[in-house]
C-alpha cells in the first residue's frame, strides 16, 4: 500500500480509478460545451452569462474543476516520482504545481460562482 501523501487514493487502484473517473467527467464536459457550441447560433455576452447562470452548469462546471485538480494531482504525482529523483527537488515541485492547480481551481469556482 503506498504510504506517500503526494497521492488522492492511497493505493494504486484507487489512484487509477480516480484518474479515469476525473478524465470521462471532463470528457463528458468538453461534449457538453462542445455541444452548446454547435447548437448555439449567437454566441454573445448575454449567451455566456445565461448559460453559466444555471445551477446545473455551475454544478458541473465545478465537478469537473475538482476532476481536473485530482487528475492533475496524481498524474504530477505519478510523473515526477518517476522522473525526478533527487526527493527535495521532486517535493519542490510537486508543491508549486499541486499549488497552482488549486489556485485554478479556486478561481474557477470564484469565477463561476460570481456569474
Amino acid at each position: 500500500m503506498v504510504t506517500n501523501a503526494g497521492t488522492f487514493g492511497r493505493t494504486g487502484v484507487h489512484d487509477f480509478v480516480l484518474v479515469r473517473a476525473s478524465a470521462i467527467v471532463m470528457t463528458l464536459y468538453v461534449f457538453f460545451l462542445v455541444g452548446f457550441l454547435v447548437v448555439t447560433p449567437d454566441l454573445t455576452f448575454a449567451t455566456w452569462k445565461g448559460f453559466f447562470g444555471h445551477l446545473g452548469v455551475k454544478v458541473f462546471t465545478l465537478l469537473t474543476l475538482v476532476s481536473l485538480l485530482v487528475h492533475a494531482w496524481i498524474g504530477l504525482w505519478q510523473v515526477l516520482t518517476d522522473y525526478v529523483k533527487p526527493t527535495g527537488l521532486r517535493m519542490g515541485l510537486q508543491f508549486v504545481l499541486n499549488l497552482a492547480a488549486m489556485a485554478y481551481v479556486i478561481s474557477g469556482f470564484v469565477i463561476l460562482w460570481g456569474v
